[in-house]
């Protein structure tokens, strides 16, 4: 029941849901609280952007999740367990590794040098945390998911199948979800780094991205012919949560809404981005890579832009731009080319 054929819009949305990261954080510096979470922020906040970042908040570290309980579903069709380990090993907890002792404490400098503070190194997670999760669900995860690839065509996958392919099985895939913030209670659905509401969350969405690969072509062929409907759903859900609860809605609403979104997203990323492309062959090495470094370019194009006597929505674009600019750069000339570099960032040059 394991799907054996190559997924090309599973690859695009791991690349689009970075940059979507990408262009999240950098629009956390023209937010009022930035400097609460470790940002730098800008004297003048741009109010607009939340209204979209909202939209993004419930689903888009969710869907990283998914993309990546995926993965591992593709990854174990040709790996044992010990293969998959080791392999997860190379590609996971050692950038995470070298990027809490060398990437994380640089733009941590960078913050303390901004605000004239203390300039002491410190580990720290920071934007890693993401990393160190998935590689604990591989760890947690490799006796489920080796069963069921054993039991791939039993009665498990059968009732897998027909409920996950079921158009209206969106609302039982919703229940843990809601359990889980049910039961954890966090301030707020929205902060998922280094919280256990995070944690559990993640696994949670990580076993079911690898589920919704391991049962088979009809959950996607049910995805393809709702993806409208599950789109009317997400919209019609954040308008409550927009117009009825001042985007402060309960958190026992948000699990609905986040499946909603992601539904919807993995059905017209089907539909219209299942194809291979020399653009995602290369887009798709450079995803972690640049999720990696992004940070330390972020605060250096702040640091730089900021001072800057330009309209605030040109600063945003420019700190946007420079720093995802800067990160590719030193990919393709770093990091695709020297092969211990690629290494540490768990990029394989062939």
């Amino acid at each position: 029941m394991i799907n054996t054929e190559r997924r090309y819009d599973i690859d695009w949305l791991r690349v689009i849901a970075i940059a979507l990261l990408l262009i999240y954080h950098a629009a956390i510096v023209f937010q009022p609280w930035g400097v609460l979470i470790g940002f730098i922020q800008s004297q003048k906040s741009i109010e607009s952007l939340w209204i979209p970042m909202s939209i993004l908040n419930v689903w888009r570290i969710p869907l990283l999740f998914f993309v990546s309980g995926m993965g591992v579903c593709f990854a174990i069709r040709k790996r044992s367990w010990k293969q998959l380990l080791l392999e997860r090993s190379q590609r996971i907890l050692l950038p995470f590794i070298f990027g809490v002792i060398a990437i994380v404490p640089v733009h941590e400098l960078l913050w303390k040098g901004y605000y004239n503070q203390e300039l002491t190194y410190t580990m720290s997670r920071g934007h890693l945390w993401f990393l160190g999760n998935i590689f604990c669900y591989v760890v947690l995860l490799i006796p489920v998911f080796f069963y069921l690839k054993r039991k791939a065509n039993g009665r498990l996958g059968s009732m897998l199948a027909k409920v996950l392919s079921h158009p209206l099985g969106i609302f039982v895939v919703a229940i843990p979800f809601t359990m889980e913030v049910m039961l954890v209670n966090p301030e707020a659905f929205e902060v998922y780094a280094m919280t256990w509401h995070g944690f559990y969350l993640g696994l949670l969405a990580f076993l079911l991205g690898f589920l919704l690969i391991y049962v088979g072509q009809s959950v996607w062929n049910n995805l393809f012919q709702w993806l409208w409907m599950y789109l009317c759903l997400a919209t019609v859900l954040f308008l409550v949560r927009l117009l009825v609860f001042d985007l402060q809605a309960p958190n026992y609403l948000l699990p609905l809404e986040s499946m909603a979104w992601i539904y919807a997203v993995f059905g017209f990323a089907y539909k219209y981005l299942n194809r291979p492309s020399g653009l995602l062959t290369y887009l798709s090495g450079a995803a972690y890579p640049v999720y990696i470094l992004h940070m330390i370019f972020l605060y250096m194009a702040a640091m730089w832009i900021l001072p800057m006597g330009i309209h605030v929505q040109l600063q945003f674009v420019l700190v946007t731009i420079l720093s995802l600019m800067a990160s590719m750069l030193v990919y393709e000339i770093l990091i695709r080319r020297i092969r211990w570099v690629g290494f540490l960032f768990g990029y394989k040059i062939n």
